[in-house]
């Protein structure tokens, strides 16, 4: 059964924190991750907002200039989705620096495979 995502009053103040602009962008990308990954719980973690299943799964990470969306495990997704940017052993993001970007339907792909993978213990 598909829950809706637990959200976090310190999230809303995160973001309402942020410039118009970016503002605009994070919420945007709130609600994408929330409908793709319903049973992610959202939470406030290092000053960014991070849904977390069975682990961290995907996390806004705030900047002056755009939003990175990012994979705690998005190593494992870069044979699916190349796009993804990072080096690190296991995180990937993408950067957002629009609202166009934000809206890009390919997100909403990745987060729903970053929380199908979280899910499944893999």
């Amino acid at each position: 059964m598909t829950t809706t995502s637990r959200t976090d009053p310190k999230v809303d103040r995160a973001i309402a924190n942020l410039p118009p602009d970016l503002r605009a962008i994070a919420s945007a990308l709130r609600i994408m991750v929330r409908r793709s990954a319903p049973d992610l719980r959202e939470s406030l973690k290092w000053q960014n907002p991070v849904w977390s299943g069975r682990g961290n799964v995907i996390c806004l990470m705030l900047f002056t200039n755009h939003v990175n969306l990012g994979f705690f495990r998005g190593a494992e997704l870069t044979s699916r989705y190349p796009g993804l940017e990072g080096t690190g052993k296991g995180m990937r993001h993408v950067k957002v620096p629009t609202m166009g970007a934000a809206r890009a339907p390919v997100l909403a792909k990745i987060v729903r495979d970053a929380a199908a993978q979280d899910a499944a213990g893999r």
